[in-house]
């Protein structure tokens, strides 16, 4: 069976990290695998905390399931710290054929705690981003790698290209920050495609980043998609997109100020 590895933090309250990982894996066909990064105090009101797991374990965890079963495709979601970085990092190079979609957050979209520490971020931006095969950020995110402000469609694709020339394969800036359409900018070398895509007014919704991510990765499991399959790549990153227009128009209230996906 196909088969998935996600990389992320423990949301006790399900909406977010591996949960929503293994959930956006099933919807794609694909079985999941997790490796614990963080251990987070969460719930759909918010992170209130969050605590890295030793870099050691997670890298192990991380060889002891490449190394036995059959993983087609990686996501790799929050990881809290430089030395968890430079784990991850060390184990992906073993592991050059198999894609990986990356998705790190720096901040969750509500809460008052960070996902990752400056150093942990530097090091992510300088060491893992280069090696994914594919890269998913928002605006905010992209303006944190970048050192500049991203307000317009403009900046999202002038972002994409400039942080697709920084080693990932492929690179999508998500809209969901912008005004007007939820326009998602892809990046693939020079090539750019915008996925342009009408706003839902479903109220706040905790995940999605998660989720989105996921789906693209689950996506590239099932079709066993090769690391230079640019253009399979591509139609993962839009099928991805068109099941999270049906999510998002379906979400489920599991109780407090935000919902949930899946």
């Amino acid at each position: 069976m196909p088969s998935l590895l996600v990389i992320g933090g423990l949301d006790p309250g399900g909406g977010a990290g591996i949960l929503a990982d293994a959930r956006a894996a099933k919807i794609a066909g694909a079985y999941a695998c997790a490796c614990v990064s963080l251990l987070t105090v969460q719930s759909t009101a918010g992170l209130v905390r969050a605590v890295p797991v030793d870099s050691e374990v997670l890298a192990a965890s991380l060889r002891e399931v490449l190394a036995h079963q059959c993983i087609d495709a990686m996501k790799v979601g929050a990881l809290g710290s430089a030395a968890q970085v430079r784990a991850v990092v060390s184990v992906l190079r073993e592991y050059p054929t198999i894609p990986v979609v990356v998705d790190t957050p720096r901040k969750p979209s509500r809460g008052r705690a960070a996902l990752i520490d400056a150093r942990g971020f530097r090091a992510l931006v300088e060491c893992l981003l280069p090696m994914s095969t594919i890269l998913t950020v928002n605006t905010d995110e992209a303006g944190w790698v970048l050192g500049r402000e991203v307000h317009s469609l403009a900046d999202a694709r002038a972002a994409a290209l400039e942080l697709a020339q920084r080693g990932p394969r492929g690179v999508v800036v998500k809209g969901g920050h912008l005004e007007g359409n939820a326009t998602d900018v892809v990046a693939f070398g020079a090539r750019v495609t915008d996925l342009v895509d009408g706003r839902a007014d479903v109220g706040p919704l905790h995940g999605t980043g998660c989720t989105f991510a996921s789906l693209i990765a689950g996506r590239l499991a099932v079709n066993h998609v090769a690391v230079g399959e640019i253009d399979a790549q591509l139609d993962a990153i839009k099928w991805a997109k068109t099941t999270m227009r049906r999510l998002i128009r379906q979400p489920l209230a599991v109780g407090g100020p935000a919902r949930v996906l899946g």
